[in-house]
């Protein structure tokens, strides 16, 4: 083992030097918080349904609005836009999103860049998977019951997936390009991935509620909470 003395003046700096720009060494800081609706809360409103009735139901909730307690929006992708120096999203656990009673099941999925959507169809009929992305591949694909179909999305992008055989149907895919975004849960709720130390943007998107933007500081003297609040439309 090498001794200080050994190492001389010059080389304690060094060291010292080192050890404060690793990144080990950086102070980081968890961000969460809760993504609200500003003002009353609207009344939900139906969809009816004309065909397939005895799997899909008479009618079904437009989905496109979800407030839980108080008034936290559900399905509010959160993202930070100037991330620090990390991985790319690229390489994160594929995730699934279902059809189920003829709706997407979860409505909004968030993946990476470069990573895989398993599309499911538990329903006992015949639904398909459309989409016309700007910078992704476009697909419109069959599905009978009990098929997976998988996606890779590979570039960055807000993706609307449709079903063409039930007109209601809409599910959301998010594709990231770094780790940092969160979506929301049912109380509006959600958790970013450990920040360094620093003044950053959070962007927040929401299908019916638009996009909005919110600046943040994390520092090293314990948790950052936000609350964004998001006008109705």
């Amino acid at each position: 083992m090498r001794r200080w003395r050994d190492v001389g003046l010059g080389g304690v700096v060094a060291m010292a030097l080192v050890c404060l720009l690793t990144p080990a060494a950086v102070s980081a800081g968890p961000v969460s918080g809760a993504v609200v609706l500003q003002g009353p809360v609207p009344d939900a409103p139906k969809v009816r349904v004309t065909i397939d009735q005895y799997v899909c139901g008479k009618e079904k909730d437009a989905e496109d609005l979800i407030i839980g307690k108080g008034n936290g929006i559900k399905n509010a992708v959160v993202w930070v836009t100037n991330p620090p120096p990390a991985p790319t999203a690229e390489g994160t656990p594929a995730t699934a999103m279902d059809q189920k009673e003829c709706s997407f099941t979860p409505r909004v999925v968030v993946v990476g860049a470069g990573g895989r959507v398993d599309f499911l169809n538990s329903d006992r009929l015949l639904h398909n998977l459309h989409s016309v992305p700007k910078n992704n591949a476009p697909f419109n694909r069959t599905q009978p019951k009990g098929r997976t179909i998988p996606i890779t999305f590979a570039q960055p992008e807000i993706i609307p997936i449709n079903c063409d055989l039930h007109s209601w149907m809409r599910g959301w895919v998010v594709v990231t390009e770094h780790p940092f975004y969160a979506l929301s849960d049912g109380n509006g709720e959600f958790s970013l991935p450990a920040l360094p130390g620093g003044r950053y943007t959070l962007r927040i998107w929401h299908e019916r509620l638009g996009t909005t933007t919110r600046e943040v500081v994390v520092n090293d003297q314990g948790p950052t909470t936000v609350r964004v609040e998001m006008a109705g439309r």
